[in-house]
């Protein structure tokens, strides 16, 4: 039986433990034929680590994305291990710890910026850096983003940073639709990741999913947000760009 991303090749980052949504979008990727590859930053040895729990074996290359030279070397990189891509899953945010946590009418812009570089800006850098690597007939990049309309307890500048990396999608989804590249994400409901654990009060989060969302919410399960994502980079979206799937069991549509 075929799998709807057979023959693809897919960059997936943030790979960093198998909790989380990245690993699971790359297993699953696997899974439905497409071949990948993974970036990784701070510790590529990190990820290689968990790579090898990945049904087949995957490159890791370390990619720094506020890095220029990191960005302009992927090319080649990508190049010389799979040809060419078809998919990109931006899985990356960071925001100093002063950023995060209740401090937000003090923080600094240089904890912000921060923020607004690798969590938002690099959306663009890396769309850019991957774009040569799409072929004439286009391709999918997805991201990851925490919905961004309303303001969440605790999670401070890393609100804002993601509101500009959902709006940096759309304006990504109407420059590049011109070569029938498409941008989409999926918000996800809180997942207990690596990234949920630099966020302080993320089991208050946790809760109140648990009370509110019209379909019951696993915290530990990423793999309903990895379908969403494998769904985007797969040719069954193929008029779809600037959007913003929700894969969290309807909390947002939800007032109490």
């Amino acid at each position: 039986m075929s799998g709807i991303l057979d023959g693809k090749r897919i960059l997936v980052t943030g790979v960093l433990m198998e909790s989380s949504i990245a690993f699971q979008v790359a297993k699953l990727a696997q899974e439905q034929g497409a071949e990948v590859i993974l970036t990784a930053f701070p510790r590529p040895s990190l990820t290689e680590r968990i790579a090898k729990k990945l049904p087949k074996p995957a490159k890791v290359l370390e990619l720094d994305v506020t890095n220029a030279e990191h960005l302009a070397s992927l090319e080649d990189a990508v190049r010389a291990e799979l040809g060419g891509l078809d998919g990109v899953v931006h899985s990356i945010g960071f925001a100093p710890q002063d950023a995060l946590g209740g401090n937000f009418l003090n923080t600094p812009w240089e904890s912000v910026g921060t923020a607004m570089h690798v969590s938002a800006f690099s959306l663009k850098s890396l769309a850019m850096a991957c774009l040569p690597l799409l072929p004439a007939e286009g391709g999918s990049i997805v991201g990851l983003t925490f919905d961004a309309t309303v303001a969440w307890p605790q999670y401070d500048w890393m609100g804002p940073a993601k509101a500009a990396f959902e709006a940096t999608s759309r304006y990504l989804a109407r420059d590049l639709g011109k070569q029938n590249v498409r941008c989409n994400l999926v918000s996800a409901g809180p997942i207990k990741s690596m990234a949920a654990k630099s966020i302080p009060g993320f089991e208050q989060l946790a809760d109140a999913w648990n009370g509110r969302s019209p379909l019951e919410w696993d915290v530990t399960d990423p793999e309903p947000a990895a379908r969403g994502v494998v769904a985007l980079l797969s040719d069954w979206f193929p008029k779809t760009t600037g959007e913003m799937i929700h894969v969290d069991g309807g909390y947002h549509a939800v007032g109490a």
